[in-house]
C-alpha cells in the first residue's frame, strides 16, 4: 500500500476528526470526510453523508476507499454496547465489501486480562467486529485524551475550575496515562498506509503515567489555583456520575461511563508503536497547557 491514499474519516467534525482532517489533507492523502450533516462541514476534504446504521450510505461513503479511519462511539446512549457492536460489524461488512484495504480504529488502553469495564469492553468488541469481515485493523489504544472539547478533558478543567475544593474517590488514586490529542493524530497519520502496520495492535500514551489526582494536581498548579484535596473510602460509580453532572457539564450516563473505567488502571506496557511512528509524546502538563491555550 502507498502512503499517500484515498481516506475515508469518520467522525469528522468530532474532538479527533477536525484535528486530523486537516494532517490528513497535510499529508497529501485524498480525504473525504464522513458525517450526518455534510452541508455544514467546513473542514478540508470532500463532504460525504454517512451513517454507521446506514448500509446504502456506508457503500457510498466507503467505494473507492483504501483507508478508512472509525471514530464512532456511543457513549452518551445507555445502550452504547449493543449500538457500538452493531455500527462496528456492518461498517466492517460494507468495508470488506468496497475493498477497503485498511480500517484504523482508536480503542481504549487496559489489559486484555483486566476486569474492564463496560466502556472498554465494547472498545475491545469494536475492534474484533471491525475486522471480522476480512480488512486488517490497525488498532491504537489510548487512555484520556487531552485537548480543548474532549469529554475527559471538559471534565478535569471544569472540576479544577469550578470547585474550591475535591472530594475524592478510591478509584482517584488509579494510574492512567493521559496523551496530547496533537499525539493522538500524530500516530492515527502516521499508521495509515503502512504496510508494518495492518492487523496491529499499538498502545498510546503520553510521556507521564499519572493518578486522577495528580492530574487533578498538575491542572491546578498550571492555573494557579489552590486546591486542597479530600479522599474518602466510598463514593459509588453511580452517585459520583451524579455529582459530576451537578457540577460540570457532563451527562449522568457519559459520566457514568466515565467513572466505570476508572478504577482500571490504564498504561501503556507496549511500545512497539515507537517502530511504527517515532517522536516522543508530549507531557501532561504541556497537554494541559496546549488544551487551555486552545479554550482561551
Amino acid at each position: 500500500m502507498e502512503t499517500q491514499a484515498t481516506v475515508l474519516l469518520t467522525g469528522a467534525s468530532g474532538f479527533i476528526g477536525q484535528r486530523l482532517a486537516p494532517a490528513l489533507a497535510a499529508d497529501g492523502h485524498v480525504l473525504r470526510a464522513m458525517t450526518r450533516r455534510p452541508e455544514d462541514y467546513a473542514g478540508p476534504g470532500d463532504p460525504v453523508f454517512g451513517d454507521v446504521a446506514d448500509a446504502d450510505s456506508l457503500r457510498a461513503a466507503l467505494a473507492g476507499v483504501e483507508v478508512a479511519v472509525y471514530l464512532v462511539h456511543s457513549l452518551d446512549q445507555p445502550d452504547f454496547e449493543e449500538r457500538d457492536a452493531t455500527a462496528a460489524r456492518l461498517f466492517g461488512t460494507v468495508a470488506a465489501e468496497q475493498g477497503v484495504r485498511q480500517i484504523v480504529y482508536m480503542g481504549g488502553l487496559g489489559a486484555d486480562g483486566a476486569d474492564l469495564s463496560a466502556h472498554l469492553r465494547s472498545r475491545r468488541e469494536v475492534e474484533h467486529l471491525l475486522g471480522e469481515a476480512g480488512v486488517p485493523v490497525t488498532v491504537l489504544r489510548a487512555a484520556i485524551v487531552v485537548g480543548n472539547g474532549g469529554i475527559s478533558w471538559e471534565l478535569t478543567r471544569q472540576l479544577v475550575k469550578r470547585l474550591p475544593a475535591m472530594v475524592v474517590p478510591q478509584w482517584a488514586s488509579t494510574r492512567t496515562q493521559p496523551i496530547a490529542v496533537d499525539d493522538v493524530v500524530r500516530y492515527i497519520s502516521g499508521v495509515i498506509g503502512r504496510p508494518d502496520a495492518l492487523g496491529r495492535t499499538f498502545e498510546i500514551g503520553g510521556a507521564d503515567q499519572l493518578t486522577y489526582v495528580d492530574m487533578l494536581r498538575v491542572v491546578a498548579r498550571v492555573q494557579g489555583r489552590p486546591l486542597p484535596i479530600i479522599r474518602v473510602p466510598v463514593l459509588t460509580p453511580r452517585l459520583s456520575s451524579y455529582w459530576l453532572a451537578l457540577v460540570t457539564d457532563i451527562d449522568v450516563t457519559t459520566g457514568r461511563n466515565l467513572i466505570d473505567s476508572m478504577g482500571t488502571e490504564v498504561v501503556v506496557t507496549d511500545t512497539s508503536i515507537t517502530d511504527v511512528v517515532p517522536g516522543a509524546p508530549l507531557t501532561y502538563e504541556d497537554a494541559v497547557r496546549r488544551a487551555l491555550a486552545e479554550g482561551d
